[in-house]
């Protein structure tokens, strides 16, 4: 079970810190990350870290701004996100396929769809 928190209503330029705790599931040797869901758009594939944190990817609108890590003993992953902006406003899940992917694997490769776990989402609003 993957469980998203510190999603909230910012301001544009404001900051977030996202969570994603594991229970039942140990992530140390899976690829892991973050999508997001407008409604009436498709769910993306916002930034993904492999399973050693050797690789990791953003998708083109937050590179330079959001950073993924992981905390293997605490079975966590963490999105931070900074110079938040409105169109980053959406719903964002914490996802993983329990596969020892790269990053880019997870997040912009392998169907969306097809992924195995995810967590219930949290939102992000941004706006002024």
């Amino acid at each position: 079970q993957l469980v998203e928190s510190g999603g909230g209503s910012v301001q544009p330029g404001g900051s977030l810190r996202l969570s994603c705790v594991a229970s039942g599931v140990t992530l140390d040797h899976y690829a892991i990350g973050w999508f997001r869901q407008v409604p009436g758009k498709e769910r993306e594939g916002v930034s993904c870290i492999s399973s050693g944190a050797d690789t990791t990817y953003y998708v083109d609108s937050v590179k330079g701004r959001f950073t993924i890590s992981r905390d293997n003993a605490k079975n966590t992953v963490f999105l931070q996100m900074n110079d938040l902006k409105p169109e980053d406003t959406a719903s964002y899940f914490c996802a993983a396929d329990f596969n020892p992917w790269t990053a880019i694997r997870l997040c912009a490769q392998y169907p969306i769809g097809l992924i195995k776990s995810w967590g219930q989402g949290t939102q992000v609003t941004v706006s002024s």
